[in-house]
């Protein structure tokens, strides 16, 4: 049973993973990847559990549909899971309307052991109690229990089919209120031209993406409450600094394209040493010759370069960073722990807070040491990205008081999974902490 013999207060687990390899190369990644998920499961046994998955159904997202039930049912009825008696999938599948599709999965648990929980209808404005599991899907847009949208085309023009967006849903556990914001981040295009400046283009292009859907979940449309947002940032290491650094003794030779003249290879060697190459740059290659440096002490030593979160910090706060880069890895089943070569390892995948959820750990975490921050399957492979999980406890009493929302007993619909009973009796509950959505230092 979650939280047996633990610490008191409720646990709670947030859950990161690009999961788009899984479904590429299903037969090979889901079963291990399923596995290694579950074992953190048991190792935390949450009374609550949020998994934001991106590029859900993989590239393809037609051909993929099979095997996307699967995996909705082997989560939704696993001996693993069975302790858990609630749940709500929210599935964006909805491919063909260029103008909306995600390909955002998120999945949310509830333990048996656990009272009264609510979830938030942006709709009505009220909090409605959660039972039963349910599956929504196709077009989000229509389901009242959440908020979607996918940036602008203009925010990326260089990328035609962008799928680039975030899911917002609210909940109420514990006597706390927060939101949960599932977040794909636009990726670097060129590795050449990420090198070109420092900040690069790309960081600007997500810094101002992450701006919009953080004024997004605290303007005045409905009381603010914390939050967490979890999901695939593309966060890089500023490129032309980490080259400059590995690559400090070497000399750079530049590859232009015949016809056009274009830049389309650098290549780094040393000065001596037989002039060894050190590093090989193109749009889609970085070949660095000394992997080592990105799995040395967890990658700590690059962590100065990563800079992209610094824009927000006193907006969006992490905890300390202890493990490698999240991303990319080999997707050779056999090649747990390889990156490949084609992009600059770097930590993308990332659970992140608000400053008042900041505040709720941390007055968890002075009570008993039960936060963890950290990645899943470091010697597996779970695809080009490892997923990343917070783990803590809402101590109790952790909610500070705050103003009180009405509740309904409305039901609300979807595709059910599985018979749900009648919705709860109306009560009251209080937001969380940082009510009004001013930071807190």
């Amino acid at each position: 049973m979650a939280g047996k013999g633990a610490a008191p207060g409720t646990a709670v687990l947030l859950v990161t993973a690009n999961v788009g390899s899984l479904f590429d190369d299903p037969e090979n990644l889901q079963k291990n990847w399923l596995r290694e998920f579950y074992q953190v499961v048991h190792t935390h046994k949450p009374h609550f559990m949020a998994l934001h998955c991106q590029e859900f159904g993989g590239k393809n997202y037609e051909a993929s549909m099979s095997h996307v039930d699967k995996f909705v049912k082997e989560l939704l009825s696993s001996d693993a899971m069975k302790e858990y008696n609630r749940a709500r999938v929210y599935l964006d599948e909805n491919f063909k309307s260029q103008e909306h599709f995600t390909a955002l999965g998120s999945f949310y648990f509830l333990h048996e052991s656990l009272k009264n929980i609510y979830q938030f209808d942006f709709k009505a404005k009220k909090y409605k109690k959660v039972t039963g599991k349910e599956i929504y899907s196709d077009t989000l847009e229509s389901t009242p229990m959440l908020e979607k949208e996918k940036f602008p085309q203009d925010y990326f023009p260089e990328c035609k089919w962008s799928r680039k967006g975030f899911v917002r849903t609210r909940w109420c556990v514990a006597d706390c209120a927060f939101d949960l914001v599932n977040i794909h981040l636009f990726h670097d295009a060129s590795n050449l031209v990420a090198w070109e400046t420092s900040p690069s283009v790309y960081s600007g292009i997500r810094h101002k993406a992450l701006g919009y859907v953080l004024d997004r979940i605290i303007d005045q449309r409905f009381e603010n409450v914390s939050y967490f947002v979890f999901g695939d940032f593309n966060f890089r290491l500023d490129s032309k600094s980490v080259v400059e650094t590995l690559c400090t003794k070497a000399t750079m030779q530049t590859v232009r394209a015949a016809d056009t003249n274009e830049v389309v290879k650098l290549i780094f060697r040393e000065s001596d040493n037989d002039r060894k190459v050190m590093l090989q740059l193109e749009k889609k290659l970085f070949d660095y010759f000394n992997q080592e440096v990105f799995r040395d002490n967890n990658g700590t030593a690059l962590l100065e370069f990563d800079k992209e979160l610094s824009v927000f910090k006193d907006r969006l706060y992490e905890l300390d960073i202890s493990f490698p880069p999240s991303y990319p890895y080999s997707e050779d089943a056999g090649q747990g722990r390889r990156y490949m070569n084609t992009r600059c390892p770097a930590w993308c995948d990332r659970v992140l807070m608000s400053p008042s959820a900041r505040e709720l750990i941390l007055k968890s975490e002075s009570e008993e040491k039960v936060v963890t921050y950290d990645h899943i399957g470091p010697n597996v492979c779970m695809g080009d990205h490892k997923p990343v999980f917070l783990a803590f406890r809402i101590a109790p009493g952790a909610a500070f008081p705050g103003v009180f929302v009405p509740l309904t007993s409305d039901r609300f619909h979807g595709r059910e999974a599985m018979p749900a009973t009648p919705e709860g009796p109306s009560r009251d509950l209080p937001v969380a902490p940082g009510a009004s959505g001013s930071p807190i230092h």
